[in-house]
């Protein structure tokens, strides 16, 4: 998969549709994909269901905007971060978005950040409408990132990684056996091998919620390696001890 470390991105959250306990393991995961330069978090602060977002604000640098909730039952959050986003864009001092949200709200506003030249990159839960999803260049789901909590029961409060339950991964199913199939077939050379970082970055164009994480592996070449459908040849290159991964479809 492609993975781009030096880009500036705006990291924008709408703090009605994520659970403060997730913000830690988001915030380390988006630094995979480059540099967070603006952190902010859209809420209403003085609803007493927010108090538990203050350390977890303070520990990860993330400036809280304040919008009050003018109707019930009304996300005014959206709003906010929709024209924020704007502002940002039009300032030229990133490279892409992170928009963290299970809402199809902000279908448009990734679309036309994307439109603009800008990097997208979508979290949120499984629950997101599809439209969201496919606004953006990739989308992580929410549930396969790891949730930091604090240990109650000793006097430090120490951090502990929680594991994915195995329970919540996603079956690999015939459609996305074919997504991965078709993809080989579009790169391959005239004997049917085709690279698996060009494999990964053309599904992921097709599929931006793809993720080999969302079926239980945490790369793309261990997943393969458990499908019977593909081949894999490891090629030796000029660096020692480092090879190139091709796959193809068995005939």
């Amino acid at each position: 998969m492609e993975i781009q470390k030096d880009i500036r991105l705006a990291v924008l959250i709408d703090a009605d549709n994520v659970p403060y306990s997730n913000v830690k393991g988001v915030m380390e995961e988006i630094t995979k994909y480059g540099t967070p330069t603006f952190k902010r978090i859209y809420g209403d602060w003085t609803k007493p269901t927010v108090s538990g977002w203050k350390n977890v604000l303070l520990e990860n640098a993330i400036t809280p905007i304040q919008q009050y909730s003018y109707t019930s039952g009304k996300n005014s959050s959206d709003s906010a971060l929709i024209i924020e986003a704007m502002d940002i864009l039009y300032s030229g001092k990133v490279d892409g978005f992170c928009i963290i949200s299970s809402d199809s709200d902000f279908t448009r506003l990734a679309t036309r950040l994307r439109e603009a030249g800008m990097k997208v990159f979508g979290i949120g839960q499984k629950k997101t409408p599809n439209p969201f999803i496919v606004a953006c260049d990739k989308f992580i789901y929410m549930e396969i990132i790891p949730v930091f909590e604090e240990e109650e029961s000793t006097t430090v409060k120490t951090k502990t990684n929680k594991p994915l339950p195995k329970a919540s991964f996603d079956k690999l199913n015939k459609e996305t056996l074919k997504l991965i199939a078709h993809t080989i077939n579009d790169l391959a050379d005239e004997n049917g091998w085709a690279f698996l970082g060009d494999v990964g970055n053309l599904i992921l164009k097709k599929q931006p919620n793809f993720d080999s994480r969302n079926y239980g592996f945490q790369k793309l070449t261990p997943l393969i390696k458990s499908l019977p459908q593909f081949e894999i040849d490891k090629r030796e290159t000029d660096k020692t001890g480092i090879k190139l991964v091709y796959i193809r479809n068995k005939i």
